[in-house]
């Protein structure tokens, strides 16, 4: 029997992980652990950036943005998760599945937008160093910034409203733990063409074109520094770029895998959990990577934690006093 088309879809079922009920509860477990280590660890890269003077710079401030995108990242998709869990529920409605499908986009489109400019800011501080704080002005800064949440805005909304056109059958299960753009054209009933174009082209180009631009700074930061003649110049300039390599290197690299894949396996369990690792696994790392590789970041955490520690002992104090 053919589906039918069903112009008036109300919900979609998200199949998750694991169907097996004695699972959930260690699913559970597992990404609710993964969800708060996110959030307080990117937390604390923003609260070090804010109240440390010395962070006060292009870099830190980009990197404080990215922190706060990889919060509102993970937040799209593992709150709705954990409560269908709780619940024991796999519904999620068509506005909501739209809405988690927008908002998913759009923090992901930021982060690769934000790793872009970081990459630049790199190439300026270490190719131009002598005019580093000139071209990385504060108002600079906030046009990058401003510049990357337009295009993530604007390419969100295509994609969410190239969906809204289209009608879906009666087989309304999406193999995967949130809405994601590929898996909802998969289950349309009508013509997909156009919306296979525009998400192909627009993968092309909003993340191959960052790619590309993140490997030409890479390109000729190596170069630069290829041409210090100390040593110690060389590991000094390149550990200022470590960070932000390996950040980039784990989301490229993830969330390309999962993609070059998705089409021999977006009938199975497999798509949704390579996803993890650049959905959820990627955000949870990013503070360590950028805590354990760099020392004024190091700095910046002891010194707030120690700020924190001396206000206890001082409250306790004033309390005390008549």
């Amino acid at each position: 029997m053919e589906p039918r088309n069903l112009t008036g879809v109300s919900e979609f079922i998200l199949l998750g992980f694991s169907e097996e009920p004695e699972r959930q509860t260690l699913i559970f477990v597992f990404f609710l652990s993964m969800y708060l280590i996110t959030v307080f660890g990117n937390l604390l890269i923003i609260l070090a950036t804010i109240y440390d003077s010395n962070l006060h710079t292009p870099m830190y401030f980009f990197l404080s943005n990215l922190s706060f995108a990889d919060i509102c990242f993970i937040t799209t998709t593992v709150p709705k998760m954990l409560v269908n869990i709780q619940i024991q529920s796999k519904v999620i409605t068509y506005a909501g599945c739209i809405t988690q499908m927008y908002f998913f986009l759009f923090f992901s489109g930021l982060d690769i937008y934000l790793l872009t400019v970081m990459a630049y800011d790199r190439f300026v501080a270490i190719c131009h160093p002598l005019h580093y704080m000139v071209i990385m002005n504060p108002r600079l800064c906030r046009l990058l910034l401003l510049v990357t949440w337009i295009i993530s805005v604007l390419h969100s909304l295509l994609q969410s409203l190239m969906v809204l056109r289209l009608s879906f059958c009666t087989d309304l299960e999406i193999p995967h733990f949130f809405c994601e753009l590929n898996q909802m054209v998969q289950l349309a009933c009508c013509d997909t063409f156009l919306n296979n174009a525009v998400m192909y082209f627009a993968a092309v180009l909003l993340a191959g074109g960052p790619l590309a631009a993140i490997l030409f700074s890479y390109s000729r930061i190596v170069s630069s520094v290829c041409g210090i003649s100390s040593a110690q110049g060389k590991s000094a300039a390149f550990s200022t770029c470590m960070s932000h390599l390996s950040v980039v290197s784990l989301f490229f690299c993830t969330s390309l895998g999962v993609y070059l894949s998705s089409a021999a396996t977006h009938r199975s369990h497999s798509s949704a959990k390579a996803s993890v690792m650049y959905a959820v696994v990627t955000p949870m790392l990013n503070p360590f990577i950028y805590s354990l590789r760099n020392k004024d970041i190091k700095g910046a955490l002891k010194r707030l934690f120690g700020m924190a520690a001396l206000k206890g002992p001082m409250v306790t104090g004033l309390k005390n006093c008549p």
